[in-house]
């Protein structure tokens, strides 16, 4: 995670945590009642990280050193850093190929990953694997999969080993609106409910599915729903509130490290980009993108909570974006400097003699 930005304010409480607004989600648990600046500051930071992150993997998918495919996090940053909030060492993450913000979350090394996005041989997977296919057992991340809904029933499983170790951790499982009908989905909800596993199934429903709305791809747009036949609860929450999403983990996390077994939670968010670097999303107007950044977005939403409280200043916010982008242009630059595979990586890591 990135470094928690200092501040010389004293650490100040929220007496009581705010209302829902009219429209928020339904059923999502209230912001946590006491979050220091310090912390404010420091989940400010990471959401600022993965965004100019973000915005300069695409800069470099434009200049053509970033081949394949590419899905941008820009928008959604909230709930994998208010996820991250309520994490233990030992619990593990694994997601779909929309997946740098999580990597970033998972405090895994910035260079390392743009140097496997440019197919450098500094990347986390050798150069091999791209946007979509990194991990690091070091922290506890597990992909980035380019298969749709693929990684729920490797996220159970992960879940059982948790269980099976008696470690204290649960899983991650991260999925999107357009993969939840999946039917491998609900075989993992299954097994995930009847052993009681560790793992929260975090549905971010951003409402396009790849193009399509979810009003027109799903029966159903309930998505906390979704395990109900199984017994499963679930909450929905506003994903383009940090607190909101954090609260949330919490209490889910709470539940699986009680031995209660799966708990869903669907952050609603949006997605800003298209569905891919490929798609120019012509299938929504520019009024409604404008519309979510200037009513709802996470970033801005935050730094006016924390101007509010008067836990930073301008000044000081400017500072922080100031000192992200040179790191982010660090990484980029190393990316850049650092050589190709060598051919003979086509014949590693596709075999392991057990």
């Amino acid at each position: 995670m990135a470094k928690t930005a200092k501040t010389t304010k004293a650490e100040k409480s929220k007496k009581a945590a705010p209302k829902r607004k009219k429209g928020a989600a339904k059923n999502s648990p209230s912001p946590s009642a006491a979050v220091s600046d310090e912390n404010l500051l420091h989940y400010y930071r990471q959401m600022l990280l993965i965004r100019r992150f973000e915005e300069k993997a695409g800069q470099l998918y434009g200049m053509g050193l970033i081949g394949g495919f590419c899905h941008l996090y820009i928008g959604q940053e909230a709930v994998v850093v208010g996820m991250m909030a309520s994490a233990n060492k030992q619990d593990s993450v694994i997601t779909s190929y929309r997946d740098h913000g999580h990597m970033l979350a998972c405090d895994m090394d910035l260079k390392g990953v743009m140097a496997e996005l440019t197919g450098r041989r500094g990347g986390y997977s050798k150069g091999k694997g791209g946007s979509m296919h990194m991990f690091s057992r070091e922290k506890n991340f597990y992909g980035g999969h380019g298969i749709v809904g693929a990684q729920i029933p490797l996220g159970t499983g992960l879940a059982f080993a948790h269980k099976y170790k008696n470690d204290g951790g649960i899983n991650h499982a991260y999925c999107g609106d357009g993969a939840i009908n999946q039917g491998q989905i609900y075989e993992s909800f299954n097994m995930a409910e009847l052993w009681k596993l560790p793992v929260i199934y975090v549905i971010e429903n951003n409402r396009y599915g790849m193009g399509t709305s979810i009003e027109r791809a799903s029966a159903t747009t309930e998505l906390y729903q979704r395990g109900a036949s199984f017994g499963i609860p679930g909450a929905q929450v506003d994903g383009m509130d940090i607190l909101a999403v954090k609260a949330a983990a919490e209490k889910a996390a709470a539940r699986c490290r009680a031995g209660k077994g799966p708990f869903i939670l669907e952050m609603k968010t949006y997605r800003y980009r298209g569905h891919s670097m490929s798609d120019p999303a012509k299938y929504r107007d520019k009024e409604e993108v404008s519309k979510v950044r200037k009513e709802s977005d996470p970033i801005d939403n935050l730094r006016d909570k924390l101007i509010a409280a008067k836990a930073a200043d301008e000044a000081m916010l400017k500072d922080i974006d100031k000192d992200i982008k040179a790191i982010v242009t660090a990484a980029a630059e190393f990316a850049q400097a650092s050589e190709e595979p060598d051919p003979s990586e086509l014949f590693t890591d596709i075999l392991v003699e057990a």
